[in-house]
């Protein structure tokens, strides 16, 4: 389980919202490499992971995207908890 704290106006970046006028969020990249990269080594998947995290100007840690990573490749569910600022 991961933890971020953002601002309230970056929360379309990370989550899909319909009504968003942000074009690609972080949990639609997420999503995507977990239907794409199962199975694939954790290393494999960081650093697409950091591109979408950079693009959705989030600040996740290192350990945050290999965490994440562990989860895409294992098909494990990932819970993300976030505060709000």
């Amino acid at each position: 389980m991961g933890n971020i704290r953002i601002d309230k106006q970056a929360l379309p970046r990370l989550l899909t919202d319909s009504t968003s006028t942000y074009g690609a969020s972080y949990q639609r990249a997420f999503a995507a490499l977990a239907a794409t990269h199962r199975g694939q080594p954790p290393a494999r998947i960081v650093p697409l992971l950091r591109r979408a995290a950079d693009q959705a100007l989030l600040g996740f840690t290192t350990a945050d995207l290999r965490e994440q990573a562990e989860a895409i490749s294992t098909g494990r569910p990932y819970e993300l908890r976030i505060t709000l600022t």
